[in-house]
């Protein structure tokens, strides 16, 4: 299939599920984009807080989790393992980047987890805990973005930390300046208007 080669990079932006897009994984679901290549797609869904406390799987990094301080169900891929995704504040391009911590987009960058947590304690701003993870092959999202199933915006390293998930969706789409502000008022059960 030739006009592939040029995949223009998602990396750091938000998909944002639209009302059409039937999946229950993904209803209402707002993915930070982590990766996107002509290889395929990675992200971590930002607003599915679990009642598992960061604490219970991962002692070390419980006290830099951000309110809640639970893990996060980034998707529905490899439930088994987690995923950090951190800010660090000023995260300039030109500053070398903290040990542990791999720059995604601007200052959003993924934590590793294996290295001591007290590495990067001072530095960060914010980190979440994600438990899997949502993954797309290749051409599969640039599809699900031609049938209408995602809204694409630019994310805010606020959104990696939001205190109340449950409200992303709204906020972001109602900050956006264009028709995408009045999806934000969509009934979550149309049938019932």
């Amino acid at each position: 299939m030739s006009g592939m080669t040029e995949v223009s990079s998602l990396t750091g932006r938000l998909l944002v599920a639209t009302p059409a897009l039937a999946d229950p994984n993904f209803d209402r679901a707002v993915v930070l984009l982590l990766d996107h290549d002509e290889e395929g797609s990675l992200g971590v869904v930002l607003n599915r807080p679990t009642p598992v406390d960061v604490g219970d799987i991962l002692e070390g990094w419980a006290d830099l989790a951000g309110e809640p301080g639970v893990v996060f169900q980034g998707g529905p891929v490899q439930l088994d393992s987690a995923l950090g995704v951190a800010v660090i504040p000023g995260g300039a391009a030109g500053e070398r980047a903290p040990l542990g911590w791999r720059r995604v987009h601007g200052a959003i960058g993924l934590v590793d987890l294996e290295a001591p947590p007290e590495l990067l304690a001072a530095a960060l701003g914010s980190l979440r805990i994600f438990a899997g993870y949502a993954g797309w092959g290749p051409g599969q999202l640039e599809d699900e973005l031609v049938e209408g199933a995602w809204y694409v915006v630019e994310s805010e390293p606020g959104d990696v930390s939001s205190p109340s998930p449950e409200r992303l969706w709204r906020e972001v789409l109602r900050r956006q300046r264009s028709e995408l502000a009045m999806v934000a008022t969509y009934p979550d059960d149309p049938s019932l208007n």
